[in-house]
């Protein structure tokens, strides 16, 4: 369910709505999840890149933005390490991921592939 003040193609998710919103609706599009931390500047730089690629594919992919540090068992259960992290999930499952601030060229050719 989208939240007040997001858009459909990018929203916040946590551990409570994540299977909904992200493994659910991965059925209908791809979903790009987000493991992001406020403290991390990394992070703070991959944030708006992932937000204008998804932007400009016109809603053939998604963007759901996870905050770690309030979400630390899902950031365990997909085993991320290391900050921001970016898996890509199709049909309720995991298919790809890249680690790490990424220049946008390298994010086009992520979902290029998916």
């Amino acid at each position: 369910m989208k939240k007040p003040g997001e858009s459909s193609d990018i929203f916040d998710v946590n551990e409570h709505d994540f299977t909904e919103r992200v493994l659910e609706a991965s059925h209908q599009r791809p979903i790009l999840v987000d493991f992001w931390a406020e403290w991390c500047s990394p992070c703070l730089i991959l944030g708006p890149v992932l937000e204008g690629v998804v932007k400009t594919e016109e809603g053939r992919f998604a963007l759901a933005k996870l905050e770690v540090d309030d979400n630390m068992r899902l950031a365990g259960r997909y085993r991320v390490r290391g900050f921001p992290t970016v898996i890509a999930f199709v049909d309720g499952e995991e298919i790809k991921r890249f680690s790490g601030a990424q220049p946008k060229h390298v994010i086009r050719e992520f979902i290029e592939e998916i």
